[in-house]
């Protein structure tokens, strides 16, 4: 079974081909001249290319739905549908937050920032947006992953606080094995049935 999984969702674009039992994961960051899923497209065709095969060479198509960066998650829910459509194979979409929850092998808590004061939670499924005084409540004295712009805050307040913009965690990978769950479990896999995961709106700026 062949698994083209990628995320744009976050800080960096992650791809990664799972074929022959093997994992191949390319990870792209942003420079000052483009925002780093601008090279999805051709990371794909040279993750493809290392193993020899063509997008027909598919089975499924896995990627991050969000929450995240707005292009971001324009970019790879486009793409993936577009893939999955043209090719007649099977999608599945899944949220940052799952795949962060996995990091440490684990189901952790996870609070990202939303800003206007909230964070994107997530306690064994997505709680949404909420106020960070109410995280706060939830997450004390407990273990949490999160995010540089949060990592300050939730450090005076849990036991344990891990920023996954720290390290360099397999992220990709992990989005690939949650994938092949998901597929073993019988999950719906059908292009049309995909949708990006936006909790707010997207900001708007008067000029």
């Amino acid at each position: 079974m062949n698994i083209l999984s990628f995320d744009t969702c976050l800080d960096k674009t992650y791809v990664t081909l799972f074929c022959e039992n093997e994992y191949i994961n390319k990870v792209i960051k942003s420079n000052d001249e483009n925002y780093h899923s601008a090279y999805l497209i051709s990371t794909i065709t040279e993750v493809l290319k290392s193993k020899g095969l063509t997008p027909h060479s598919l089975n499924y198509i896995a990627t991050d739905i969000g929450p995240g960066s707005f292009t971001g998650i324009r970019a790879c829910t486009t793409v993936a549908r577009m893939l999955a459509q043209q090719l007649n194979i099977g999608l599945i979409g899944i949220s940052s937050l799952e795949i962060l929850s996995r990091i440490l092998g684990e189901n952790d808590l996870v609070a990202l920032d939303a800003r206007k004061n909230k964070a994107y939670f997530y306690d064994e499924e997505i709680k949404g947006a909420i106020e960070l005084e109410e995280v706060d409540k939830i997450i004390k004295g407990k273990k949490v992953i999160t995010d540089d712009s949060l990592y300050p805050r939730f450090s005076e307040i849990c036991d344990e606080v891990i920023s996954y913009q720290q390290n360099d965690y397999p992220l990709g990978e992990i989005l690939t094995k949650i994938a092949e769950e998901k597929i073993e479990s019988g999950i719906d896999t059908d292009w049309r049935k995909l949708k990006p995961l936006y909790i707010q709106p997207p900001p708007v700026f008067k000029k």
